[in-house]
């Protein structure tokens, strides 16, 4: 079967019917907000909404519960929503705030994790106590699955994988029925943004007003959104250099926002 029918295929199968939430873990960059020392006003916010965590989120389909990234903060994020189980964890790459948190899951038993080979091999390289004919004690349980850019189904939840940019770095975004999480995405060819229509719920990065090498900008994370034309969308992997949640939210075209650590949505 070729990709458009494996698409069609997928997507024949919606989550209506079912119970289906996003609920964004973190939704900070790879320093966190507040960034260590700053004293910006960002940085000094009372507001709950201007804490952001490590890029992380938690996407659920009746019981089958989704985790996106396992950042460094990941421990916290785990205990402040009540997470004791998860039916899969889904990376987008390796850079260490999306998986610097893997050697947390150990309590939560035997975990089975979805990644493209090189991810793979770095999780490999970076925790070699984990894996061999000797394991330390203790260690955490993964299976490492391969995936590529075919769609795949984890206990009868389908999965299309959607490739973009992080300047030179493949990354991988996930379309869940009606959402579609990315992140640490630059750049993504009008082929990839063919398979993020019709959606309810968009998630993509904004890092910053200011133009980045390997992350979208507020203005061109706006242009994709727009041109993608879901329901609603909301931005994530956010610096305090974007500016106070209540402020920039309020500059925001009409059903797009800025996601925040604890928010729950369904889709």
């Amino acid at each position: 079967m070729n990709f458009i029918n494996d698409m069609k295929s997928s997507l024949s199968t919606p989550l209506r019917g079912r119970g289906a939430t996003i609920t964004f873990l973190g939704t900070g960059t790879s320093t966190g907000v507040p960034q260590l020392g700053c004293k910006c006003p960002v940085c000094r916010s009372a507001s709950p909404k201007d804490k952001r965590l490590r890029n992380s989120a938690l996407i659920t389909v009746d019981d089958k519960r989704f985790l996106i990234d396992a950042g460094p903060d990941l421990r916290q994020q785990l205990i402040t929503n009540d997470i004791f189980h998860v039916t899969a964890i889904l990376l987008t790459h390796e850079h260490y705030d999306h998986v610097g948190g893997l050697d947390d899951v150990r309590p939560l038993g035997e975990t089975n994790i979805y990644a493209e080979a090189n991810v793979l091999e770095a999780i490999e390289r970076n925790m070699p106590y984990c894996f061999g004919v000797i394991k330390y004690p203790g260690v955490p349980k993964m299976n490492l699955h391969k995936v590529d850019m075919n769609p795949f189904q984890i206990q009868g939840v389908n999965i299309i994988p959607i490739r973009a940019m992080h300047a030179r770095l493949p990354v991988l975004g996930f379309r869940i029925g009606k959402l579609a999480y990315l992140t640490d995405v630059k750049s993504i060819d009008n082929t990839e943004l063919d398979k993020l229509r019709g959606l309810k719920v968009l998630v993509i990065n904004a890092l910053r007003k200011e133009e980045h090498i390997s992350h979208l900008s507020l203005s061109e994370a706006i242009s994709i959104a727009q041109q993608v034309n879901a329901e609603n969308t909301y931005f994530t992997h956010i610096s305090h250099h974007l500016g106070l949640h209540e402020d920039v939210s309020a500059e925001l075209p009409e059903n797009i926002h800025l996601a925040y650590d604890n928010l729950s949505i369904n889709f």
